[in-house]
C-alpha cells in the first residue's frame, strides 16, 4: 500500500548549517503518527520541510504520490495537506466565526465537509466565543481555533506542531480527546510532540528524532514499554 505521505531520506540546512540528515518516514491513510523529541532535534523543522516552508537540501516528500519537491507552499496546502504551526498565528482582530470563514475551503468529491458547527462539536470551548476576537482568547482556545481553522481547508492530512505545547491539562485532555475524533472521522493526522503521555494516548505509531536524526520508530504502545529509548532519547 502506497502511503498518504511518505518521506525520504530528506535533509535541509539553514544557512551553512544542516539540520537534518536522511529523515525518512511515512503515514498511512487513517493513521496518527507522532514525531517525538527534545526541544532543537528536529521535529519543526521536518513539519516545515514537508509543507514547503523549509526547502529540502536534498531527499524527497511525496503525498499521494506525488513529489512535493519544489512546490511552494500554498499550492501544497490546496492539495490537501493542512498545517497548524506551534505559533498558532491566529487573526487577532477577527472573530473565532471570522476566524473560521478565512481557512474555508471546498471539500473534495466524496469527503464531508468540515462547517463551523461541526467543529464547535469537536471544540465545544470555541461554541461559546464565536464573536470573540482572537486576541482575547487564552492559548488552549486559541490553540483549539488555529487547528479548527485548518480543517476548514477540509485537507486529507494534517501536520499538528507541538499540540499539547503550554497548555494547562485539562485542555491537553480536550486536544487528545479531539485528535481521536479526527482519526475515528478518517483524518490522517502527522503530530510533533515532547509529550510521550500524550504521544501515546493519540498516536498509533512514533518516530524518535535526536540532533536532526531518526533514532527509533515502531509504535507507541511499544516505545512506552522501552525504558532504554525514552531514557536515551527523550528524557530532559
Amino acid at each position: 500500500m502506497t502511503p498518504l505521505l511518505q518521506v525520504e531520506a530528506l535533509c535541509t540546512r539553514y544557512g551553512q548549517a544542516d539540520v537534518l540528515f536522511d529523515v525518512s518516514l511515512e503515514v498511512q491513510d487513517g493513521e496518527v503518527v507522532v514525531l517525538l523529541g527534545r526541544n532543537g532535534a528536529g521535529k519543526s523543522t521536518t513539519l516545515k520541510a514537508i509543507v514547503g516552508l523549509v526547502p529540502p537540501s536534498s531527499g524527497t516528500v511525496r503525498f499521494q504520490g506525488q513529489a512535493l519537491n519544489g512546490t511552494p507552499t500554498h499550492a501544497i496546502v490546496r492539495a490537501g495537506l493542512g498545517y497548524v504551526p506551534e505559533e498558532r498565528r491566529i487573526f487577532s482582530e477577527l472573530t473565532v466565526a471570522e476566524n473560521l470563514e478565512v481557512g474555508r475551503r471546498p471539500a473534495p468529491p466524496g469527503q464531508r465537509p468540515w462547517t463551523p458547527e461541526r467543529l464547535f462539536d469537536l471544540f465545544p470551548n470555541l461554541a461559546t466565543m464565536r464573536t470573540r476576537r482572537g486576541g482575547f482568547m487564552s492559548g488552549g482556545e486559541q490553540q483549539m481555533l488555529t487547528i479548527a481553522r485548518t480543517l476548514m481547508g477540509n485537507p486529507r492530512l494534517v501536520l499538528l506542531d507541538e499540540p499539547s505545547e503550554g497548555l494547562a491539562p485539562v485542555i491537553v485532555e480536550q486536544m487528545a480527546k479531539a485528535i481521536r475524533t479526527l482519526k475515528g472521522e478518517g483524518l490522517t493526522v502527522l503530530l510533533s510532540e515532547q509529550n510521550l503521555p500524550f504521544a501515546r494516548a493519540v498516536a498509533d505509531r512514533a518516530y524518535v528524532i535526536e540532533s536532526g536524526h531518526i533514532r527509533w520508530s515502531g509504535t507507541t504502545a511499544d516505545l512506552w514499554a522501552n525504558q532504554a529509548a525514552r531514557q536515551q532519547w527523550l528524557s530532559v
